[in-house]
């Protein structure tokens, strides 16, 4: 792996587009009791150790968001996958940066 993220998105950007009502597929790679502390509304948590284990649950077709603490794990999350074909878009920044609402 080179660490080469394909796509990336901010966070204010993917705000927009979960406030504007898009059905967002949005996998959340950060650990169990880092997700236990706030997550963002509808995320799917599958932790990045996890990843290439439970791929088959993810459709590689469609676009999926991933997201981490600072932007460094979902990266290389999207790395591991988009090698596999799938259609991913890291958030830069991660949730440090995320300005909407955590659940």
């Amino acid at each position: 792996m080179a660490f080469n993220i394909p796509k990336e998105i901010t966070p204010e950007a993917l705000a927009t587009r979960l406030n504007n009502g898009e059905s967002l597929m949005i996998i959340d790679v950060r650990e169990p009791q880092e997700w236990m502390e706030g997550h963002i509304a509808g995320a799917t948590h599958i932790q990045l150790g996890q990843l290439l284990e439970r791929q088959d649950e993810l459709d590689p077709v469609q676009e999926m968001f991933m997201v981490c603490r600072s932007g460094g794990r979902s990266g290389l999350a999207c790395e591991m996958l988009s090698e596999r074909g799938f259609n991913v878009i890291n958030m830069t920044g991660g949730l440090l940066d995320w300005t909407g609402e955590l659940v």
